[in-house]
């Protein structure tokens, strides 16, 4: 196991525990700028979040704050939605396609968007546009219409699961307690990543010594993260890891 992915691993960890978002944002372009082949990095990653995040899954599901009706709103988009990419993927690699050149600026245009969100989160959720309340129906039909535009985009390059999708929860849903929107969207990447982390697997794209390098640093690392967090400010932590993701995410895009 190489020690330089246990302790990306780790410091990925850390940044997750510390904000809640940045896993895939951070991990995919790190392990490309190694020299990972971006395929094998995204499906990868995949799994390696699924693992991460199903302790999250249980810790917000004992205190009550998943939606599961969200939840389920979002799955009916973003597997479909996923299945449809990975078969996408499959007819570019069986025809010859360097999907390699399509998934590297994906992925830095989606790093690139999930530090705007960041970044202009909270200006977003007080504008006076999102206090509005949709109607039921379209409201439930706009949650599977994001589901669907995620399901894509972490299929694709395994980013916009965090900070895109709590982004977009909060606007689509402004009157719901933030604990309740975090444990929604962490509840919503367990099974995503999970079936597009699977598609990979079948497709060869997954590379086990390094999901466990990964992984032996990222489990201390988030546990450490969180029990930092409530010492450092938020918006500091939150503005730091928007400016870093926006350096990789040019950095791909002009790769």
């Amino acid at each position: 196991m190489d020690l330089a992915y246990t302790l990306s691993g780790f410091v990925v960890g850390l940044l997750v525990g510390l904000t809640g978002v940045g896993g895939g944002s951070l991990m995919t372009p790190l392990l490309i700028l190694f020299g990972i082949p971006p395929v094998k990095a995204v499906g990868t990653d995949l799994l390696f979040a699924c693992i991460t995040k199903v302790g999250g899954v249980w810790v917000h599901a004992r205190k009550k704050t998943v939606d599961w009706r969200i939840v389920g709103l979002l799955a009916a988009g973003s597997l479909p939605a996923s299945l449809l990419s990975l078969l996408l993927l499959h007819y570019l690699e069986a025809r010859g396609w360097k999907v390699d050149v399509i998934i590297v600026p994906l992925i830095g245009a989606a790093v690139m968007l999930t530090a705007l969100a960041l970044i202009f989160k909270t200006q977003l959720q007080r504008h006076p546009w999102f206090k509005t309340r949709s109607h039921p129906a379209s409201l439930n039909v706009s949650t599977v219409i994001t589901g669907a535009v995620l399901g894509a985009l972490v299929t694709l390059t395994s980013i916009g699961a965090g900070a895109i999708g709590v982004v977009a929860l909060f606007l689509l849903y402004p009157l719901i307690a933030t604990t309740k929107i975090v444990g929604s969207d962490i509840a919503h990447a367990v099974p995503l990543t999970l079936v597009a982390g699977l598609g990979h697997l079948g497709m060869g794209n997954v590379d086990f010594v390094l999901l466990g390098s990964l992984l032996l640093g990222s489990l201390p690392g988030i546990y450490l993260g969180s029990h930092l967090s409530v010492n450092i400010p938020e918006k500091v932590l939150r503005i730091a890891l928007a400016s870093m993701l926006m350096l990789v995410g040019f950095r791909l895009i002009a790769h």
